[in-house]
């Protein structure tokens, strides 16, 4: 099956028919150095009460990763384990050893389940490993990329507990981790097949929060906003304000599940508050994070009652805007865009945070007025070595899926939008 392996940097290290000599012995050179380095990391497999033990180990790594990722935390995957009994969660730790010390330099959290979007039956090691997770890209230290993933794939492919195929959604495509992991997937002759790319907002930017809006948004808009601000402030008391001391940020997050369910997701039946498990494992995980200086709430109220609520979350210098409600009865008054404003500015006046990743499915939303944006791909690939003519054939009723699903619901599009004319 001919893989799609398009992505910028990879074409040097996949083998091609006609690849000159000198091109076969770099490719050894490469393979044999990795292999080298990869000898001084150990995996461990790891879940439950043991990812109660590492956290200083892992405030060290975000430190020194190139990709901090919060849906990556060990104790949100323990509280995931929790949450979700019916899902076994797996973290891979690497260790490097040097001079009698041990120093974490990767962590990759899974689920073990059926791949998302997919019929294919098969369990797989799926990423971002909870619901509501919204990036796939391992944690590794930014000094060690390719020794620490091959060390990591080794694991997976030699433990007789997981499965060999892994499947990414949302894995960020354009950083060295993913430059490394293609890297590392070809040196050992396999293939990743990736079925999907998109992209989301991403708020990078040395401009403070007034330039930054005001190059971001047309003056027409900025002029509507600040009607709207006023006219929202006549009402009564209207207060933008960040919530960080913790058990205000627990109280507080309660009044966001409410928030959210009084909303669309509330009629749809995806607001966490829809569903027990959901409900249970966002409280875990803001209780968890929040006395750690890793969430905050940004809200919008107006005479004390929340209009507008955004839950942020950290990982070392990133900030994820993870989730965001607000009251639909003052739609006319864009109480979510004028919180936007807010925070936008408040994120940019922050010099503890490096960007933040907008957590959205797509650069649709409001959100695009972020102009930075951040490549995603989703893929599959088989951790080992030659990989397999099983993940071959499942790649390619994978491959299938997608195209008929996209089909039906191009159909599906048509035909609502006929009868919208009609």
């Amino acid at each position: 099956m001919p893989h799609d392996l398009s992505l910028t940097g990879l074409n040097a290290f996949v083998a091609s028919v006609d690849r000159a000599p000198s091109a076969d012995i770099d490719a050894s050179r490469d393979r044999s150095a990795c292999l080298q380095a990869a000898a001084t990391i150990t995996v461990e497999l790891a879940a439950g009460a043991r990812l109660c033990e590492i956290d200083d180990d892992w405030r060290d790594l975000v430190a020194r990763a190139d990709a901090p990722n919060i849906f990556m935390h060990p104790q949100l995957l323990r509280h995931a384990g929790d949450a979700y009994a019916g899902t076994r969660h797996v973290a891979l730790l690497a260790w490097q050893t040097s001079a009698d010390r041990q120093r974490l330099v990767g962590v990759w959290a899974f689920a073990i389940r059926r791949a998302p979007q997919s019929i294919v039956p098969n369990r797989v090691l799926s990423a971002p490993p909870a619901p509501h997770g919204y990036l796939a890209t391992p944690v590794i230290d930014r000094a060690h990329l390719d020794a620490t993933l091959a060390a990591m794939l080794d694991r997976i492919a030699g433990d007789g507990r997981l499965p060999r195929i892994v499947t990414l959604d949302a894995m960020s495509a354009d950083g060295d981790t993913m430059q490394a992991l293609m890297r590392v997937i070809a040196l050992r002759g396999s293939a990743a097949c990736v079925f999907g790319r998109t992209q989301r907002p991403k708020l990078a930017s040395s401009l403070d929060g007034k330039r930054y809006l005001e190059e971001a948004l047309s003056g027409s808009t900025r002029k509507k906003l600040r009607q709207q601000r006023r006219k929202l402030g006549d009402k009564g008391v209207l207060e933008s304000r960040r919530i960080t001391e913790p058990d205000a940020v627990c109280a507080a997050f309660e009044d966001f599940l409410r928030l959210e369910a009084s909303g669309w997701k509330g009629r749809q039946g995806t607001a966490l508050l829809s569903d027990a498990a959901d409900a249970a494992f966002a409280r875990a995980m803001i209780a968890e994070l929040a006395p750690r200086g890793e969430a905050a709430i940004h809200t919008l109220t107006l005479d004390g009652r929340p209009v507008s609520m955004q839950v942020v979350l950290r990982a070392g210098a990133a900030a994820f805007t993870w989730k965001t409600a607000y009251d639909e009865t003052l739609h006319d008054y864009s109480p979510g865009m004028l919180l936007f404003e807010d925070y936008t500015a408040a994120l940019l006046a922050d010099d503890g945070v490096a960007y933040a990743d907008s957590c959205a499915f797509d650069d649709s939303g409001y959100m695009a007025a972020w102009s930075e944006r951040q490549a995603l791909v989703h893929l599959w690939f088989d951790a080992q070595r030659g990989g397999s003519l099983a993940f071959d054939a499942l790649a390619r009723v994978q491959k299938a899926f997608l195209r008929l699903r996209g089909h039906a619901k191009s159909l599906y599009l048509a035909r609502k939008s006929g009868r919208r004319k009609r």
